[in-house]
């Protein structure tokens, strides 16, 4: 029998690139979803590495994942590729080729709602288009990818949010909206999908040191304040979400679905 897939969006660096790896030796190939300028090139080239190095096949296409047209456009090529290796494994009845969707998209607009200097303020656009990239997109890549017979009984959704959706920090209105509505979708899809055999989760890690981490103002004082509240006095790591996420995919875990899943070794509860 041939592999199952998981499709990650967001797989070339930070949770999507660890999770890459860990869902690799967890019997995984992958189908990798970034989008990555030249300079950034060598992060995608890692993650591939570490899904071949892990023993899965890495296939990955650099688009917007918030695109219509381009999640269209990798969806049949995902298609192709699943309806090829069938032929090749002489699969008559196989089960729904892909087993997983990861969403870690980390895109949006970090700006103020109402700051005296108007140019430190959303626009319209970027307000709209934090939510849609961050949230809206699961379930467009859900929905899409249940509806061409590719993720069905005994699949498996994961989101990544964070504390933001009920914590503020300075220019995180945008995203903290996001993360809220994302784990709003995975509620509904999780309703949804049940009778489908579909488990949909968020999963809600600590304060990890991703690059997307990096680009929001004041993630140096983010990172002290998360470190002095962690009762394991680190942050959390994506290698700590990519190993829950290789556990959950037992179909003993089949039972789990509709939850926002903290991550973070205890970070949350304390004040």
């Amino acid at each position: 029998m041939s592999r199952p897939w998981a499709v990650i969006l967001g797989a070339s660096s930070g949770f999507g690139a660890a999770c890459g790896a860990e869902l690799a030796r967890a019997g995984f190939d992958i189908f990798g979803v970034h989008l990555d300028r030249r300079s950034t090139h060598e992060l995608v080239a890692s993650a591939k590495r570490g899904i071949e190095q892990a023993g899965g096949r890495a296939v990955f296409f650099n688009v917007n994942a918030a695109s219509d047209e381009a999640r269209a456009e990798v969806l049949a090529e995902i298609e192709k590729e699943v309806t090829s290796q069938k032929k090749d494994t002489s699969e008559k009845e196989a089960a729904p080729a892909v087993g997983l969707l990861l969403h870690s998209l980390a895109f949006g607009a970090l700006k103020s709602f109402a700051s005296d200097k108007p140019e430190e303020n959303l626009t319209r656009a970027q307000f709209e288009m934090t939510l849609d990239v961050m949230a809206n997109s699961l379930v467009y890549w859900t929905r899409d990818l249940v509806m061409r017979g590719l993720l069905g009984q005994g699949g498996r959704v994961f989101a990544m949010t964070s504390s933001g959706s009920t914590r503020v920090w300075p220019s995180y209105g945008a995203v903290s909206a996001a993360k809220a509505a994302l784990e709003s979708h995975c509620r509904q899809l999780a309703l949804e999908l049940a009778p489908r055999g579909i488990a949909v989760n968020a999963v809600r890690a600590g304060v990890t040191d991703t690059p997307a981490l990096r680009k929001i103002p004041g993630n140096e004082k983010m990172i002290e304040l998360a470190k002095g509240r962690n009762p394991s006095g680190r942050l959390t790591t994506p290698e700590d979400v990519a190993r829950l996420l290789a556990l959950l995919t037992d179909p003993r875990a089949a039972w789990l679905t509709g939850n926002t899943l903290g991550v973070d070794g205890g970070e949350d509860i304390v004040g």
